[in-house]
């Protein structure tokens, strides 16, 4: 069962305040909305119909949008086009190398976007796999009171990196409940440890935590924080940037203990969590300060205040935080740098 028409694409286009401009062909359908600059434009192409484009044909369709507004006197238009198609190879070579095109799989209910693609289009990505997920499940429901077998599409947009993080973190602790001080002995971030050539230490502290108040509220904030910067991401690179982040947050705390000669044994997962906020606040700002509902400065405010709660509070390991929002930052900017992830300037 097909649960993606064009009817009620056409309907989430309205909500988000789209006007439909009028078309002769019913394989295209334009939408446009006024934004604070220019005019924006969702350009939807039925691909699922036996419609066969050319390369030519395509570029000079969209040309023609742009030349619309633009006599109009719209000095900037900026245009999204969306290819619906269950041939997502086909789709892909329409698209070509149009920055500005993505591929909805309307079989799978997936959002395809190239790593040459603009990662995101006024906030559209999100609004979409949103909606294709509601979609998917909707279809899943259908399929099994009919009988018929469950279908993967639920499990792939699922922010499995996340979910799995906080499941380690949660299996240990239950671990740690039955085995008494043995793993924080032999895994807790610990100097003198790690001189004695124990430097898995750095990677392992990283699962353990204290107590249910120390799990809990780690937990709560990678979950929330890093299903968004998983999803920008992707999963293998988020899974990296949090490594490294946990990692980095130790070696600073190392690096603290050396200089003020003020040791002790540590755990938890906060460095790799800063990290993530750090990432979350480098992707904020990438685009224009602005982030679905989130701005830069909410984002870099709640960073600065857990900050301050842990230097007013005793025994925290403010070093490891410090490093880990530096790290996460980092990574999330190395990412756009390798072209991991896209960002543009010009608010498309």
């Amino acid at each position: 069962m097909d649960m993606l028409t064009l009817n009620r694409l056409e309907n989430l286009f309205f909500e988000q305040g789209y006007d439909k401009i009028p078309s002769n062909l019913p394989e295209f359908n334009f939408y446009c909305r006024r934004e604070v600059q220019g005019i924006t434009v969702l350009h939807v192409i039925d691909y699922r119909q036996g419609l066969y484009i050319s390369m030519d044909q395509y570029t000079h369709l969209k040309e023609q949008i742009e030349a619309f507004f633009r006599d109009k006197g719209e000095s900037e238009v900026h245009v999204m086009t969306l290819v619906l198609s269950e041939d997502t190879e086909k789709a892909r070579r329409l698209c070509g190398g149009d920055s500005f095109c993505w591929v909805i799989d309307s079989r799978e209910y997936r959002l395809l976007i190239h790593e040459t693609q603009a990662a995101d289009f006024y906030g559209w990505k999100d609004i979409l796999e949103e909606y294709l997920f509601s979609l998917a499940r909707e279809d899943l429901k259908g399929k099994r009171a009919n009988g018929e077998p469950k279908r993967k599409t639920e499990w792939r947009v699922l922010p499995w990196v996340s979910i799995v993080l906080v499941a380690m973190n949660v299996i240990v602790f239950l671990i740690c409940t039955f085995t008494g001080d043995l793993l924080y002995n032999k895994g807790a971030f610990n100097v003198t440890a790690l001189w004695q050539g124990e430097w898995y230490r750095l990677f392992t502290s990283m699962f353990l935590h204290w107590n249910v108040e120390h799990l809990f509220s780690n937990m709560i904030v990678l979950y929330y924080v890093g299903t968004i910067v998983e999803r920008r991401l992707g999963a293998f690179p988020y899974a990296a940037l949090y490594v490294l982040s946990g990692l980095a947050g130790n070696i600073f705390s190392m690096g603290y203990e050396l200089l003020t000669g003020a040791y002790g044994s540590s755990a938890g997962a906060s460095g790799a969590v800063f990290g993530v906020e750090g990432a979350l606040l480098f992707l904020v700002m990438a685009h224009r300060g602005k982030l679905e509902t989130m701005t830069a400065g909410r984002v870099a405010f709640a960073i600065a205040v857990s900050l301050y709660c842990g230097f007013t509070s005793p025994g925290v390991n403010n070093a490891a935080h410090v490093g880990g929002v530096l790290m996460g930052f980092a990574a999330a900017a190395a990412s756009v740098a390798c072209g991991k992830i896209k960002v543009f300037s010009d608010h498309r």
